[in-house]
Formats: C-alpha cells, structure tokens, sequence
C-alpha cells in the first residue's frame, strides 16, 4: 500500500528491497545531525553501529520509507511491539524505530509525515502508548509531536560501548 503525504512525497512500508537506500540514508544523516550534540569520542564508536539499516525493521510492514518524485529517500521510521534492544512489554505499548531524514531534507515535514502515520497505524492496532529512544538531536522534533521526556538513558549497542539518549514517550 503506498500513502501519498502531498504531491512531491510518498510514504510506503519498506522491503528487504530498501536496505541500500535506507543505509545510504542513515549514513548521510546520522554523522552530520548527531554531531552538535554528541562528542566526537560517543560518535567514533557509535555511529558505525546505529548508521545501519535494520533487515527485519525493513520487513515489518511497520517501518515506512517517504520518497520525492524520482524516488530519492527523504526520510524513514516507524514503529514495532517489540523494544530496540529486544523484548516484549504489554501489547497496548508501541515503539519508535530508527527515524531519520536526509540532512537536505530536514524541517520539511517528511519525517513529521511517517510520525504521523505511524500514530494512526499503531492506534490502529491497539497500541495506547508509543515510547521512544530519541537521540539528543531529536528531542525537539519528538516534542513538537506531543511525546514527553521521562528522562535520559545509556543504550548499550556493544559490549563497552554505550550511546547517551533520551527516554520519551507518548499516549495515542
């Protein structure tokens, strides 16, 4: 099923066929919007790690990728039952996963777009409570979408390396 945001956005779920486009992506986004907020020492070990598409993200039917006209990755994320780092909580609880949008493309509402769309696909399927492991970077954007800071946290994505974020969450 596509969604049409507007007449230069589409908003799609993704396939295992977006893995390079959501990379390439995640590549170009991360080092260039985290790197206000975060010390170069957290982002040398981090980014190789969070700068990678998630394979089975990608087959979800949860995770949406918004595209221009020619097709060009704009923004992606979405939202799974299941936590970034594993496990199930109560089934009415949803999670926010991987959201990012091409530093071109930022404060054009792409990334607002899938939010959006995630909410009412999650409401949909009988979540009441979205929760979020924003980056620093991110905090405002969440915000502005009416999630709360519950506090900051230390994701481990390795043994001995750790990213510094923020907890934050949101009722449908």
């Amino acid at each position: 099923m596509t969604i049409t945001e507007s007449d230069q956005i589409t908003i799609r779920p993704t396939t295992q066929a977006d893995l390079m486009a959501v990379d390439a992506l995640l590549a170009a986004s991360y080092p260039a919007l985290l790197k206000p907020h975060y010390p170069p020492s957290v982002l040398v070990t981090a980014l190789p790690l969070i700068s990678r598409a998630r394979p089975e993200l990608l087959r979800s039917g949860t995770y949406y990728l918004a595209e221009d006209e020619e097709g060009n990755a704009l923004a992606a994320g979405g939202w799974t039952h299941g936590a970034p780092q594993g496990g199930v909580g109560p089934r009415d609880v949803g999670h926010i996963r991987h959201v990012v949008t091409h530093p071109r493309a930022t404060r054009q509402g792409h990334a607002g777009a899938i939010l959006r769309h995630v909410m009412c696909e999650a409401l949909r399927a009988g979540i009441t409570r979205l929760h979020c492991q924003s980056t620093r970077t991110a905090v405002p954007f969440y915000r502005a979408l009416g999630f709360r800071v519950v506090g900051d946290i230390v994701i481990a994505l390795r043994p001995g390396i750790t990213f510094p974020a923020v907890q934050m969450d949101r009722p449908l």
